[in-house]
């Protein structure tokens, strides 16, 4: 064997014995700027590895088993893909097609499914990994059908449609032909993030335009108050696992808004950067992470203090976050 061969074949040995494994719980993070997904070491907030993540991603959601991640391929209405990343073997795997439905942005994983808005096609899916198949497609009618919520149980959805200033309420009908009911709610102008509280009762939903909130009463269907919290540009909100807090970013401002859920009073803001996107809460509850989208930096919030702690490089304008927990 030639000595530049065996050279080569150490090499390679060593690069795999120094390479690090995904963590049982590990972070996200979605680069626009890079089109990356990074996995990162919430222990040592080091980025562990990169993957490509397809063209424009936008949100990102891990498998209820840790093992896999979904990207949405977003481009205003442009793309029609999802990436598949394993996140065991840190490499990505062919995407999934989704034809017709173009512009997959928000993503839930429920019920071994990953759940994805289509804003061109004006509708929701569901994808099952383990037939590889769309086995599931919904109409809203509304547009820009953006972020989606779907409860335990697959009984009841929602979804957030930013032009048309509603949220739509999705429940399986109980006329046992497997249709559903739609119950479209108005609220302000530029809905797009928004939260279901973790008692199931209420849906805080953040207008961008009118720089309010929309609280309505999942039982009733209707809003039952509107809150002037000032959040123009609104992006992402997000409740605390207590419940107790509501967090919202903005792209149009330095600061993120947390708001008392009891209250419903502003609490304080934060300072974190030029704006901000994604936010994904550690389960635990001990931290919230902020994708600081024009600083390119993730922010990490103290849940106890209310200050920022840290920062994390995970490539340029990043976005969507999640996170990926093994051996659940």
């Amino acid at each position: 064997m030639r000595k530049s061969s065996v050279l080569l074949g150490a090499l390679l040995a060593c690069a795999v014995a120094r390479a690090e494994s995904t963590p049982p719980k590990a972070l996200l993070v979605l680069s626009k700027g890079d089109l990356t997904l990074a996995i990162v070491d919430p222990a040592s907030l080091k980025v562990i590895a990169r993957m490509p993540s397809g063209p424009d991603p936008h949100e990102v959601v891990a498998s209820s088993d840790g093992k896999y991640a979904y990207i949405s391929n977003y481009g205003g209405g442009k793309y029609n893909t999802l990436t598949v990343i394993d996140l065991v073997e840190q490499k990505a795997l062919p995407p999934v097609d989704l034809g017709a439905l173009r512009g997959p942005h928000g993503l839930m994983f429920v019920g071994g499914k990953v759940w994805f808005t289509a804003e061109a096609a004006k509708v929701i899916g569901s994808y099952d990994p383990a037939s590889k198949k769309i086995d599931w497609v919904l109409g809203t009618g509304q547009n820009r059908t953006h972020m989606i919520f779907v409860f335990e149980g697959l009984q009841r959805m929602v979804t957030s449609n930013v032009s048309s200033a509603t949220m739509t309420m999705i429940e399986k009908s109980s006329g046992g032909r497997g249709d559903w009911d739609e119950t479209v709610v108005g609220v302000g102008r530029g809905a797009e993030g928004f939260d279901v509280s973790p008692d199931g009762k209420e849906i805080w939903a953040a207008n961008a335009q009118d720089g309010t909130v929309s609280i309505i009463d999942v039982a009733t269907k209707k809003v039952v108050q509107t809150l002037a919290a000032n959040v123009a540009g609104a992006n992402r909100l997000k409740f605390t696992p207590d419940g107790k807090l509501v967090f919202i970013s903005t792209l149009g401002g330095p600061n993120l808004t947390i708001m008392d859920a009891a209250s419903r009073s502003e609490v304080k803001r934060v300072k974190i950067g030029r704006g901000a996107a994604g936010i994904q809460m550690e389960p635990d509850g001990s931290h919230v992470y902020v994708a600081c989208t024009p600083d390119s930096y993730v922010a990490i919030i103290d849940l106890k203090s209310l200050e920022v702690t840290g920062h994390i490089d995970a490539g340029k304008q990043p976005d969507g976050l999640a996170w990926a927990v093994q051996g659940r």
